[in-house]
């Protein structure tokens, strides 16, 4: 039952949001397929699977805060604006606004040296041993489809023009800068570094079992 939920999350989430013109709409959307993703390492009933589900939800929990304050800079002058439409061309007008909501859209898509690639990862390897080869064949295929996606508003955002009604990008207060760098920081150490969070992740979950 709980191999048919993850599977059913996983596509259902990515094949929505691969939908979505609306920036809001597709965080959310994907947060149902990383819910999949997360299921897939309880399922493993294996202490690796334990320590990956733990991780990722602590690496997407952290991209997923970076990229909504990045949500809220995106304004004109009737508030913010999550027409992805509208957000072509925000690498030319915000070079530092873009990449770093490019470097969260690359974590959700497990891209290597972000967070979410060492998560999805660590996630699948127990999955495999465990037996649960569906369910990791379907979280690779999720993966690509959502991966796909990411990567449009990515070129969306760098190599289209602005529109005439474009944008524009309020200064950010200082907590929210601090959030979206710190975010920043964290989804790309822990794609270079994972050792020091997986090694105490392992020891904390011998007593959470």
């Amino acid at each position: 039952l709980l191999t048919g939920i993850a599977i059913i999350t996983m596509v259902f989430g990515s094949l929505v949001a691969i939908a979505q013109r609306d920036v809001k709409r597709m965080l959310a959307y994907s947060s149902i397929a990383h819910a999949g993703f997360l299921l897939t390492g309880v399922i493993s009933l294996n202490k690796a699977g334990l320590d990956a589900s733990i991780y990722y939800l602590f690496a997407y929990g952290i991209a997923t805060v970076g990229a909504f304050a990045v949500v809220t800079l995106v304004r004109d002058s009737a508030g913010e604006v999550t027409d992805l439409n509208r957000w072509a061309g925000l690498g030319k007008r915000s070079p530092w606004v873009a990449t770093s909501f490019a470097t969260f859209l690359l974590a959700f898509a497990g891209i290597p040296l972000t967070s979410g690639f060492i998560g999805k990862f660590s996630i699948f390897s127990a999955a495999y041993e465990s037996g649960s080869r569906s369910v990791v064949i379907a979280g690779v295929l999720s993966s690509a489809i959502a991966a796909f996606f990411y990567i449009r508003v990515i070129v969306l955002m760098f190599f289209s023009d602005p529109l005439e009604d474009a944008t524009s990008v309020v200064i950010p207060s200082m907590l929210t800068r601090i959030t979206v760098l710190f975010a920043v920081v964290v989804t790309i150490f822990l794609g270079v570094f994972p050792s020091p969070l997986l090694d105490f992740i392992s020891n904390i979950a011998i007593f959470i079992r």
